[in-house]
C-alpha cells in the first residue's frame, strides 16, 4: 500500500486501482499507461513538479494530461510566481518521497500547492499514479482536489491558442 492508496482509503474516497507491469523501455510513463491500461490519453494524468521565481526548493505540482505539455508561465500563474522552471528531479523525489515516473500528486511527503488541468473537469474520473511506476488509482477530478486541497487552473497551451 502506498502513501496515496492510504490517503484516499482513508479518507474513503472512491476509487479504483489499475495495476500493470512498466515496461523499463518505455518512453513516456504516461502514456505508457494509457496505453497498456486501455485508457484516452486525456482520462490518464501525470504529475509533474515545478520549482518558483529559481528557487529548486520552493515546489508546486502540475497535474496535467500525459498527452499535453506543461506551459511553465500557466503554471507560475497558477501559483501567483513571476517565473517557474521544471523542478531537479533529486529534489522532486526527496520532496515527495515517490521514484520520477511514480510520482502521485497523493500523499506525498509535504504537501505542496496543486493544480489540475482545467479539462479534467470534462471527465467523471480521471487516472494518476498511485505512487508507483506500474500502479494508477482512478478517481473523481474533484476528490483528487479534495485529497491534495489542489485547484483547477489552466496549464496547458492549447491547440488553436
Amino acid at each position: 500500500m502506498t502513501p496515496a492508496l492510504l490517503l484516499a482509503k482513508k479518507k474513503k474516497v472512491a476509487h479504483t486501482i489499475h495495476q500493470y507491469e512498466h515496461d523499463p523501455r518505455a518512453q513516456s510513463y504516461g502514456l505508457e499507461a494509457a496505453a497498456v491500461l486501455g485508457q484516452d490519453p486525456s482520462r490518464v494524468f501525470k504529475t509533474l513538479l515545478f520549482c518558483l521565481n529559481g528557487d529548486a526548493k520552493n515546489l508546486a505540482v502540475a497535474i496535467i494530461p500525459v498527452d499535453k505539455k506543461l506551459n511553465l508561465k500557466l503554471a507560475a500563474k497558477a501559483a501567483g510566481a513571476k517565473k517557474a522552471e521544471m523542478a531537479v528531479p533529486d529534489i522532486a523525489q526527496k520532496t515527495t518521497g515517490y521514484v520520477i515516473g511514480g510520482i502521485s500528486p497523493l500523499g506525498q511527503k509535504k504537501a505542496l500547492p496543486t493544480f489540475l488541468h482545467l479539462s479534467a473537469q470534462e471527465q467523471a474520473t480521471i487516472c494518476v499514479s498511485a505512487g508507483k511506476r506500474g500502479l494508477e488509482i482512478e478517481l473523481a477530478p474533484n476528490d483528487l482536489l479534495m485529497l491534495t486541497r489542489g485547484q483547477f487552473a489552466p496549464l496547458c497551451e492549447e491547440a488553436g491558442l
